[in-house]
Parts: C-alpha cells; sequence; structure tokens
C-alpha cells in the first residue's frame, strides 16, 4: 500500500522471479512500462550446481543467472519485491486490471499480470532419492547428460516413460542399467531396448545406496547392489498454478493452463509463462516464453491507450490533430 493506503499501481505485475519472469521484466521495463517483480524465492532448477544448454551461459550456476537478470531489470526501473502473493482477483466495476494480494497485507494494482511461478518435481518415495536429487540423481539428460557421459549410468523404472528415458539416456553412455522396478515391459519394449544396447535388471528397488557424498547404486529388494555413478528418474511436474486457477483460467485434458504462443491465457489481461504453462520448457525456452509475452503485452496495453484516448477525444468534442 501507498502511504494514503491505496493499492501501488503498476502496468504490469509479473508473479515470479526465474528466467521466464524476469525476462519479461527486462522488455517491459525496457518498453518504459512501470513493472514490479514479486518472488518468493522457490526456483525449480536450485538443486542443480550448474545449468546447461543456454547459449553464452552454459554451464553457470542458476542463482547466478538470477542475480544478473534481477541487476539488468533494476536498471529499467522495475520494482523487484521479495514476497508471495496470496491471490490475484478483478480489481472490481470501478476499474480495470487486477488487484496482486502479498502475503503480510501489501496490495498491489495492475494493469496487466504476468504468471511465471514454475513448478515442483515431484519425486518417485524411495529412500536415500531426494537427498541426491540433482546431483547425481537427474531427470533430463540434455541438462545433465554430458556431465556423466561415458560412466555407468541407471535409469529407474518408476513410470511408463522409462523406457523411452532408458532409450534416449543410451545416447550419453554405453554403460546403461534400466531397473524395471514396478514396470510391465512388453515384448517390444524389451526388443527395442537390447537392440539399442540397455540392459534391463528386474527386482524391485529399495533405495537409493549413497557413500561418501556420491551415488554409489541402486539396492534391490534381493539385497544386491547394482554399482551406478549416476541415475536418471522422471519425476511428476505440478505446476503452481493456484493463482491462474484462482482467476478462472482454462486447463487443458492433463490439468495445465492453456495458453496461445505468446503465454495468453483464457482471461483478459492474464499472461503465464514458463515452466507454470510448459513443463519441458528449459532455462532458454522459458526466458523466450517469457520475452515473447512482454511482446504481445504491450502491444494490448498500447491498444487499450489508443482506444480511451479516442473515446476521451470523442466525449469532449475535439478533434485529434490530423
Amino acid at each position: 500500500m501507498n502511504e494514503n493506503g491505496t493499492a501501488e499501481r503498476h502496468d504490469v505485475v509479473v508473479v515470479g522471479a526465474g528466467a521466464a519472469g524476469l525476462s519479461a521484466a527486462l522488455v517491459l521495463g525496457r518498453a518504459r512500462r512501470r513493472v514490479a517483480v514479486v518472488d518468493a524465492g522457490e526456483p525449480r532448477n536450485a538443486p542443480a550446481a550448474h545449468m546447461q544448454g543456454f547459449l553464452s551461459r552454459d554451464g553457470m550456476p542458476p542463482a547466478a543467472l538470477l542475480a544478473v537478470g534481477r541487476e539488468e531489470v533494476a536498471r529499467y526501473g522495475v520494482d523487484l519485491i521479495d514476497g508471495r502473493v496470496e491471490h490475484i482477483e478483478p480489481a472490481g466495476p470501478a476499474e480495470s486490471g487486477f488487484t496482486v494480494h502479498l502475503a503480510g497485507g501489501p496490495v498491489l494494482h495492475a494493469r496487466r499480470v504476468v504468471v511465471a511461478t514454475g513448478l515442483r518435481d515431484d519425486l518417485p518415495e524411495l529412500p536415500g532419492l531426494a537427498e541426491r536429487w540433482g546431483e547425481d540423481v537427474l531427470h533430463c539428460p540434455y541438462c545433465h547428460g554430458w556431465e556423466v557421459r561415458d560412466r555407468p549410468l541407471g535409469v529407474l523404472g518408476t513410470g511408463p516413460w522409462a523406457v523411452n528415458q532408458a532409450l534416449l539416456v543410451r545416447q550419453w553412455s554405453a554403460d546403461l542399467v534400466l531397473f524395471a522396478h514396478t514396470l510391465e515391459l512388453t515384448g517390444a519394449d524389451r526388443e527395442r531396448l537390447a537392440a539399442r544396447g540397455v540392459r534391463v535388471v528386474e527386482g524391485r528397488i529399495v533405495r537409493v545406496v549413497a557413500d561418501g557424498g556420491r551415488l554409489r547404486g541402486i539396492e534391490l529388494a534381493s539385497g544386491e547392489v547394482v554399482l551406478r555413478e549416476a541415475v536418471f528418474v522422471f519425476p511428476q511436474p505440478v505446476p503452481r498454478d493456484a493463482l491462474l486457477f484462482g482467476l478462472d483460467c482454462a486447463r487443458d485434458d492433463h490439468g495445465w493452463v492453456t495458453t496461445d504462443r505468446t503465454g495468453r491465457t483464457s482471461v483478459p489481461g492474464v499472461w503465464a509463462v514458463g515452466n507454470v504453462a510448459d513443463p519441458r520448457a528449459q532455462v532458454v525456452v522459458a526466458a523466450g516464453t517469457g520475452a515473447a509475452a512482454a511482446f504481445d503485452l504491450d502491444h494490448d496495453l498500447v491498444d487499450e491507450e489508443i482506444g480511451r484516448a479516442v473515446a476521451l477525444s470523442r466525449a469532449s468534442g475535439v478533434a485529434l490533430p490530423a
């Protein structure tokens, strides 16, 4: 709130200061929009030591990228607010836009909103797995495969996607094991895995074994420990989308918010970018979605401003200059 008790007014409030949110804020700040970015400090890739595949930033620690991004957007007058947005609601019949309520009481008014709150990765419940997550328990070979290339690797069969994951990870190492765990492999699955050179180890996994701060292997119900230096697992991505569905944004058949190619949701004035809308988006892709949303959003604001100016001119009876 301002000192007079009214909500602080912004052209745009961006919720989330990851790559997507900061990219949107950067473009909008450079477009001379008044922008606030509210961030709760929960980036998806926080467990990772480095991020890969981002041209000119390959190998950079995720936290370092975000620190540089915050410095860049601040140069254009963007307000950076550390806090959590509890809910967003239409401003009401008296004015357009949205009221953004932060935990602890602050309230912001925004003509437009960009939600870039990301997602969380729900891991299978296997003892020892979460402790090694982001270190030598990995999920994306495009993100981490190069770093563990040619080492003894494994893929954990914790879901139906594990077969395809194993067929892909084989590209980075000839010594690859698919732990069948609870999978019911078909004949076609086994044929494809054998043709690709992936060894299948039967038996239920009981725990991930670490020693000296490093992964040692996978222990099976039989008591055998199959030695591996890194393993891949497919977590369940869960979008942090409560704000979007509090606004009644439409979902697809899988429960994810639906957007157009610029990130527009079904609710006018609301954009969703990055992992909250696309679980597959790597950092570089998420940054691109933020920029695309910002371009579209600024055009939307310009159109609104032109419409208001024309309406005001007509109401006053003063002709606009030719």
